[in-house]
């Protein structure tokens, strides 16, 4: 399918001259990029409600579902927890990403970021499934995390990153055998959370008294 310069253009210029009805009847073209573009006109028209964000959560291009997860990331609807187990890996990465982004989260949504983390095929996103875990910081994905160090060398990074959201006993010990990883930038995230814990560490304690 040809792209429709014109019809995109149209939509993303809806939103500079307040033309709701013209990204309204947007929706419907057949580009997606047409689409994902009302999409945001809408949105920053203050004019995108739940039913049609809801909509191009199940549209059949998956540049739409995206777009619309990322939309979604600043709402106060929850992310539905079926885009994260899309066909596209994009949408599952930006799913991940839009779940971190999040002030609140459910177990059910922890438990299938662990889940994306300890298993999914595609490698970006079990990175984000585990980015996604530190940023939400709970004990549940505490174990997923520390599995993740184990994974590939980009993985091991965000894990070891992710590790500094949490307060337990076993993450000292990861990040200490952190230290010997293979991949420098892991080793150097190891050493730096390390020195902070220290740093904090003596604050809490304070001066020893003369």
């Amino acid at each position: 399918m040809k792209p429709n310069i014109t019809n995109r253009r149209k939509a993303i210029l809806a939103e500079h001259s307040g033309d709701y009805e013209l990204a309204n009847s947007l929706l419907n073209d057949e580009d997606p990029k047409v689409r994902g573009a009302a999409l945001s006109s809408l949105e920053k028209l203050g004019q995108l409600s739940e039913k049609i964000l809801e909509k191009s959560i199940y549209d059949h291009s998956a540049e739409v579902r995206k777009r619309a997860v990322e939309l979604l990331a600043k709402r106060p609807e929850p992310i539905p927890l079926n885009v994260l187990k899309d066909k596209d890996p994009l949408v599952v990465e930006t799913a991940c990403w839009a779940l971190g982004e999040k002030e609140s989260s459910t177990s059910e949504s922890i438990k299938q970021l662990c889940l994306i983390a300890d298993d999914h095929e595609d490698q970006l996103c079990r990175e984000a499934a585990v980015a996604a875990l530190g940023s939400i910081g709970s004990p549940l994905g505490l174990e997923t995390i520390l599995g993740a160090l184990e994974d590939k060398p980009a993985i091991r990074r965000r894990a070891a990153i992710a590790l500094a959201a949490f307060d337990d006993p076993k993450v000292e010990g990861a990040l200490k055998k952190s230290l010997n990883d293979r991949d420098w930038q892991v080793r150097q995230i190891a050493e730096d959370l390390l020195d902070v814990n220290r740093v904090i560490s003596s604050v809490e304690i304070g001066p020893r008294p003369n």
